[in-house]
């Protein structure tokens, strides 16, 4: 029976690069070409910086359906994988671009800290560390770089504390988690800044080895005394969860406050309640509204898959555009529309599926704790500089900005 799905091999005439730039506008919404691809199917061809033709995939319901599929392959060094830069060495970045079974193996080892009571015992802690902050810039001068004054330091000194991280090296592996995550940055650049981390971090393992402490790095040590896990995969995965606790978790605090700002019936409804339903109900909304990671979840078909009437060949690349996803409005009605009191515990911002993100619970504490205590305590702070004015970060996996002055 001949089969009347469009083929891979189909494509058409011209076919965009991917990701898409933004074009002048709201500054918190994808970019125009991304939401026409949606408006025309789920599905469509895009081309990529090696000439290859994956999959961009639009639309919320066949990215869940895709992302949960065991058809489909995180594991970057497989044929067909559409990579945002060249593979090499240092492209897998532990466990997040593994499959199952090593995948399932290597996360288990760091899965407990995370756990949602042992996070939810975080809470006094994070407080105190927003609450001393801000105490900080209300003694300073103003206007003040919300970024670094707040939106970076909450992050780096949770995550620090968890791994055991001294807090005193930020700048060390902030500049560098920097140069991984930037988009524009070469191959030997990300490998080299890669390289320098993943040192830091083996450096530390061997002293955590000699005088382990109460933290996630001295608890990896026990898996590496047993052979569960070598050094380099330790060193490894501590990348992966240095880079990911601070630099998602800061962009959030920082976006999410100028879009608030720039909001203000929404900030006003959050700032003036105290229900912690709320709170957590804005966080999910924030999530939604901006999901900061703009380069696609990238995946790849190991078997033929038939979705949305379409025929994904094995071997075909696929990008998941998991911010036009939450943007869906078959998802989410009227998804351009920030609304703090919508349910949108639904969103991707977190992925789906067997790879969501592990530190999830611990993100959303901070960014309760954060948007419940910062416009409590200062409820006239308002931006210092027009939308316009603010640089944002087109040139990064991870959107935000890379300063907000604000005054009160």
């Amino acid at each position: 029976m001949t089969s009347t799905l469009n083929p891979a091999s189909e494509h058409p005439a011209e076919i965009p690069e991917y990701p898409m730039a933004r074009a002048a506008g709201c500054p918190f919404d994808p970019p125009p070409t991304l939401r026409a691809k949606q408006q025309e199917g789920p599905l469509a061809k895009v081309r990529l910086w090696d000439g290859s033709t994956p999959w961009l995939v639009t639309r919320y319901a066949e990215q869940r359906a895709l992302l949960a599929d065991p058809r489909v392959s995180a594991d970057v060094t497989r044929p067909g994988y559409p990579s945002s830069a060249p593979v090499n060495d240092s492209s897998k970045v532990s466990f997040i671009l593994m499959d199952d079974p090593e995948h399932a193996r290597l996360r288990r080892m760091v899965t407990a800290p995370f756990a949602i009571r042992r996070v939810a015992a975080l809470r006094p802690a994070v407080q105190k560390i927003a609450d001393d902050l801000i105490d900080d810039m209300l003694a300073g001068p103003k206007p003040v770089d919300l970024v670094e004054a707040f939106a970076l330091p909450v992050p780096s000194l949770v995550i620090c504390e968890l791994l055991g991280v001294p807090y005193a090296d930020h700048d060390f592996f902030q500049d560098n988690s920097k140069t991984v995550i930037k988009r524009d940055a070469t191959p030997e650049q990300r490998s080299a800044a890669l390289g320098r981390l993943a040192g830091y971090l083996n450096d530390l393992l061997g002293e955590k080895l000699t005088n382990p402490g109460d933290d996630m790095l001295s608890g990896l040590t026990e898996r590496i005394r047993t052979g569960e896990l070598s050094r380099q995969e330790a060193a490894r995965m501590g990348v992966l969860l240095l880079i990911a606790g601070h630099e998602t978790t800061a962009n959030m605090i920082a976006l999410g406050t100028l879009a608030l700002l720039e909001h203000p019936d929404q900030l006003a409804l959050l700032r003036d309640s105290g229900d912690e339903r709320l709170v957590a109900s804005a966080v999910e909304e924030l999530l939604r509204y901006l999901h900061i990671t703009h380069n696609g979840r990238r995946r790849v078909a190991l078997e033929d898959i038939e979705i949305a009437g379409r025929l994904i060949r094995a071997g075909d690349g696929l990008i998941l555009a998991n911010d036009i996803g939450n943007r869906d409005p078959e998802a989410f009605p009227d998804p351009d529309r920030l609304d703090i009191q919508r349910d949108a515990r639904r969103h991707m911002a977190f992925g789906f599926g067997v790879h969501q993100c592990l530190g999830q619970s611990l993100a959303r504490l901070e960014l309760q704790i954060v948007y419940s205590t910062l416009y409590r305590r200062i409820p006239t702070l308002r931006s210092a500089a027009d939308l316009d004015q603010i640089p944002f970060k087109h040139d990064g996996s991870v959107y935000g900005v890379y300063e907000l002055p604000v005054t009160w």
